[in-house]
């Protein structure tokens, strides 16, 4: 698979050009050789995630120092894990991610927190997290593995897209579903009583249509973008958890670029994460009202009986958290 990944970038790099500079790849030369950057993610062209590195590509490529390529909907071969792999080896490449998946890629246990159902309900608490001692630290063991988590970005909360009613925890009892294979996953799974299966999200649509899958629990954007709504007629609106796309980039990269272009690459991606936060929060309930529209049925769970059927996690610590990491990171967001 790594070598695929490879072989791909190779090919995108022999057609524009590019050379190494500094542990940078650039395309042309001299003194304006531009910082050549991919962004790949797994998401459809329209969910917010790809829209949000279209115009941070866009703002990057303005300034006439990048040269930045977008590739979506798995446009690039390998998972998130792998992408992310490549980058923490030297492929230019910026990832989307999420908290979830680096706690398990990296070995940072207490980054599930910032995902763990029913603990974060406010994306505009990601405003605040930046700048809290925890975040940094997090920041900062991801630096010692070569990792640069630039922004956390909200990508809507995770419902269920399923083949039958969903309306309590006893429905999902027995059904095959789509969800992460990192710990808050698998935990999920396990206290809600149905079967995980991990395959890329861009196969769920068709895992469906073949019933080898009974749905997912994906966000409303990125189930819209794949159409989930053709093969998934039920939406059960549990809101487990917040999902966050964790944009990174490999320590290389930046520590390769000069430090004006550096900070000005780092401000794009923030902004631009921050901006796409607000307008994915409020484009969510179009997403339900579409999947509505085209003949699916949405129904409001109890939220109460999801968070009881859930409490074990907490307390056989599944995600093995930090104690007192819930109060601790309370205190630093002023919650």
């Amino acid at each position: 698979m790594k070598k695929l990944l490879l072989g791909a970038l190779c090919l995108c790099m022999g057609a524009t050009g590019m050379i190494f500079a500094n542990g940078v790849q650039q395309t042309g030369g001299g003194a304006a050789a531009k910082i050549a950057v991919t962004f790949a993610g797994t998401e459809g062209a329209a969910a917010g995630q790809s829209r949000m590195m279209q115009e941070a590509a866009d703002l990057l490529n303005a300034t006439g120092r990048f040269d930045v390529k977008v590739y979506v909907a798995g446009a690039l071969p390998g998972d998130t894990d792998n992408l992310v792999t490549q980058a923490k080896l030297g492929v230019n490449l910026v990832v989307p991610s999420d908290p979830g998946r680096l706690a398990s890629q990296f070995n940072i246990s207490d980054l599930n927190i910032l995902m763990a159902p029913y603990v974060l309900t406010d994306y505009k608490i990601l405003e605040k997290l930046p700048e809290t001692a925890l975040y940094k630290q997090w920041q900062s063991q991801l630096e010692e593995q070569g990792i640069v988590l630039i922004a956390n970005m909200f990508n809507g909360f995770r419902n269920f897209y399923t083949i039958k009613p969903v309306a309590k925890v006893a429905d999902l009892s027995g059904l095959r579903l789509r969800g992460f294979g990192n710990n808050i996953g698998q935990s999920l799974a396990k206290y809600l009583g149905y079967a995980q299966t991990t395959v890329n999200a861009t196969d769920i649509y068709a895992g469906i249509q073949a019933k080898t899958l009974d749905g997912c629990e994906i966000q409303a954007s990125t189930a819209d973008s794949y159409r989930l709504y053709e093969v998934s007629k039920y939406l059960a609106i549990t809101k487990h958890y917040m999902l966050q796309s964790s944009f990174v980039c490999g320590k290389a990269l930046l520590d390769g670029m000069p430090a004006a272009d550096k900070a000005t690459f780092l401000k794009i991606l923030y902004d631009t994460a921050a901006k796409y936060s607000g307008i994915i929060a409020q484009e969510e309930q179009g997403y339900f009202d579409n999947f509505k529209a085209k003949g699916g049925t949405v129904t409001e769970v109890d939220i109460a009986e999801f968070q009881q059927a859930l409490a074990p996690l907490y307390t056989n610590n599944d995600l093995k958290l930090s104690p007192g990491l819930k109060d601790e990171l309370f205190k630093q967001l002023g919650l």
